[in-house]
Protein backbone atom coordinates (compact mmCIF):
# COMPACT_ATOMS: atom_id res chain seq x y z
CA UNK A 1 0.00 0.00 0.00
CA UNK A 2 1.47 3.32 -1.05
CA UNK A 3 1.45 6.05 1.58
CA UNK A 4 -0.60 9.14 0.88
CA UNK A 5 1.04 12.54 0.95
CA UNK A 6 -0.14 14.39 4.03
CA UNK A 7 0.96 17.45 5.94
CA UNK A 8 1.28 16.99 9.69
CA UNK A 9 2.37 19.75 12.04
CA UNK A 10 3.82 18.37 15.28
CA UNK A 11 4.46 20.35 18.43
CA UNK A 12 5.97 18.86 21.59
CA UNK A 13 5.19 21.45 24.25
CA UNK A 14 6.31 19.41 27.24
CA UNK A 15 9.74 18.26 28.42
CA UNK A 16 8.93 15.80 31.16
CA UNK A 17 8.53 12.73 28.91
CA UNK A 18 10.59 11.71 25.91
CA UNK A 19 8.34 11.21 22.87
CA UNK A 20 10.12 10.29 19.60
CA UNK A 21 8.32 12.70 17.30
CA UNK A 22 9.68 11.20 14.06
CA UNK A 23 8.27 7.80 14.98
CA UNK A 24 5.00 9.42 16.04
CA UNK A 25 4.79 11.08 12.62
CA UNK A 26 5.20 7.67 10.94
CA UNK A 27 2.34 6.35 13.07
CA UNK A 28 0.11 9.31 12.18
CA UNK A 29 0.82 8.87 8.46
CA UNK A 30 0.01 5.14 8.71
CA UNK A 31 -3.27 5.85 10.50
CA UNK A 32 -4.34 8.44 7.93
CA UNK A 33 -3.37 6.05 5.15
CA UNK A 34 -5.35 3.18 6.68
CA UNK A 35 -8.37 5.48 6.99
CA UNK A 36 -8.00 6.29 3.29
CA UNK A 37 -7.77 10.03 3.91
CA UNK A 38 -7.30 11.92 0.64
CA UNK A 39 -3.94 13.17 -0.51
CA UNK A 40 -3.24 16.62 0.88
CA UNK A 41 -4.90 15.92 4.24
CA UNK A 42 -3.62 18.24 6.97
CA UNK A 43 -3.38 17.44 10.68
CA UNK A 44 -2.01 19.25 13.71
CA UNK A 45 -0.71 17.20 16.67
CA UNK A 46 0.39 18.73 19.98
CA UNK A 47 1.93 16.89 22.91
CA UNK A 48 1.39 18.85 26.13
CA UNK A 49 1.40 18.35 29.91
CA UNK A 50 -1.54 18.07 32.27
CA UNK A 51 -1.50 21.80 33.12
CA UNK A 52 -2.00 22.77 29.47
CA UNK A 53 -4.60 20.14 28.61
CA UNK A 54 -6.55 21.01 31.75
CA UNK A 55 -6.65 24.66 30.68
CA UNK A 56 -7.79 23.70 27.16
CA UNK A 57 -10.39 21.29 28.56
CA UNK A 58 -11.74 24.02 30.87
CA UNK A 59 -11.75 26.84 28.30
CA UNK A 60 -13.19 24.95 25.34
CA UNK A 61 -15.12 22.02 26.81
CA UNK A 62 -16.14 23.34 30.24
CA UNK A 63 -14.42 20.49 32.13
CA UNK A 64 -11.93 21.67 34.77
CA UNK A 65 -9.66 18.63 34.81
CA UNK A 66 -6.83 17.13 32.80
CA UNK A 67 -7.70 14.49 30.23
CA UNK A 68 -5.69 12.23 27.95
CA UNK A 69 -6.65 13.55 24.49
CA UNK A 70 -8.76 16.32 22.98
CA UNK A 71 -9.64 16.70 19.30
CA UNK A 72 -10.88 19.80 17.52
CA UNK A 73 -12.34 19.07 14.11
CA UNK A 74 -12.07 21.52 11.26
CA UNK A 75 -14.51 19.41 9.23
CA UNK A 76 -17.52 20.48 11.29
CA UNK A 77 -19.33 23.78 11.49
CA UNK A 78 -20.07 26.56 9.07
CA UNK A 79 -16.51 27.34 7.87
CA UNK A 80 -15.36 23.91 6.66
CA UNK A 81 -14.80 25.21 3.13
CA UNK A 82 -12.06 27.59 4.36
CA UNK A 83 -9.57 24.70 4.71
CA UNK A 84 -11.21 21.62 3.18
CA UNK A 85 -8.08 19.44 3.57
CA UNK A 86 -7.58 20.24 7.26
CA UNK A 87 -8.86 17.50 9.56
CA UNK A 88 -8.15 19.44 12.73
CA UNK A 89 -6.08 19.30 15.90
CA UNK A 90 -5.24 16.42 18.23
CA UNK A 91 -3.84 17.37 21.64
CA UNK A 92 -2.37 14.61 23.83
CA UNK A 93 -1.30 14.97 27.47
CA UNK A 94 1.99 13.13 27.94
CA UNK A 95 1.52 13.26 31.73
CA UNK A 96 -1.85 11.50 31.62
CA UNK A 97 -0.60 9.10 28.93
CA UNK A 98 2.34 8.18 31.18
CA UNK A 99 0.05 7.40 34.13
CA UNK A 100 -2.29 5.37 31.92
CA UNK A 101 0.64 3.49 30.36
CA UNK A 102 1.97 2.56 33.80
CA UNK A 103 -1.49 1.43 34.95
CA UNK A 104 -1.92 -0.65 31.79
CA UNK A 105 1.61 -2.09 31.75
CA UNK A 106 2.44 -0.63 28.37
CA UNK A 107 5.09 1.66 26.91
CA UNK A 108 4.42 5.40 27.00
CA UNK A 109 4.96 5.63 23.23
CA UNK A 110 2.31 2.96 22.60
CA UNK A 111 -0.19 4.79 24.81
CA UNK A 112 0.50 8.10 23.05
CA UNK A 113 0.00 6.33 19.70
CA UNK A 114 -3.33 4.91 20.85
CA UNK A 115 -4.47 8.36 22.02
CA UNK A 116 -3.36 9.86 18.70
CA UNK A 117 -5.36 7.16 16.90
CA UNK A 118 -8.37 7.88 19.10
CA UNK A 119 -8.13 11.60 18.38
CA UNK A 120 -7.77 11.09 14.63
CA UNK A 121 -10.83 8.83 14.61
CA UNK A 122 -12.83 11.62 16.25
CA UNK A 123 -11.64 14.00 13.51
CA UNK A 124 -12.80 11.47 10.90
CA UNK A 125 -16.32 11.42 12.33
CA UNK A 126 -16.18 8.52 14.80
CA UNK A 127 -17.83 9.15 18.15
CA UNK A 128 -18.25 7.22 21.39
CA UNK A 129 -19.75 9.91 23.59
CA UNK A 130 -22.82 11.38 21.90
CA UNK A 131 -23.98 8.89 19.29
CA UNK A 132 -25.05 5.86 21.30
CA UNK A 133 -23.77 2.35 21.91
CA UNK A 134 -23.68 1.18 18.29
CA UNK A 135 -21.43 4.07 17.25
CA UNK A 136 -19.23 3.56 20.34
CA UNK A 137 -18.77 -0.11 19.35
CA UNK A 138 -17.99 0.90 15.76
CA UNK A 139 -15.30 3.29 17.03
CA UNK A 140 -13.84 0.67 19.39
CA UNK A 141 -13.68 -1.87 16.56
CA UNK A 142 -11.90 0.62 14.29
CA UNK A 143 -9.46 1.52 17.09
CA UNK A 144 -8.69 -2.14 17.65
CA UNK A 145 -8.28 -2.83 13.93
CA UNK A 146 -5.91 0.10 13.38
CA UNK A 147 -3.92 -0.50 16.59
CA UNK A 148 -3.39 -4.10 15.48
CA UNK A 149 -2.08 -2.83 12.12
CA UNK A 150 0.40 -0.61 13.98
CA UNK A 151 1.51 -3.59 16.09
CA UNK A 152 1.82 -5.91 13.11
CA UNK A 153 3.89 -3.39 11.18
CA UNK A 154 6.30 -2.89 14.11
CA UNK A 155 5.45 0.77 14.68
CA UNK A 156 4.93 0.32 18.43
CA UNK A 157 7.23 -0.58 21.36
CA UNK A 158 4.86 -3.18 22.86
CA UNK A 159 6.75 -3.31 26.18
CA UNK A 160 6.47 -1.09 29.22
CA UNK A 161 9.20 1.49 29.57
Amino acid sequence: MEAIKVQILFSNRQRRHRIPMGRLRNVAVRILNALECPEGTELSVSIVGDFSIRRINREYLGKDRPTNVISFSLQEGEFTEVAPNALGDVIVSADTAKREAEEGGMALFDRVCFLLLHGILHLCGYDHERSGEAEARRMEQKESELFNILKKEGLLNLTAS
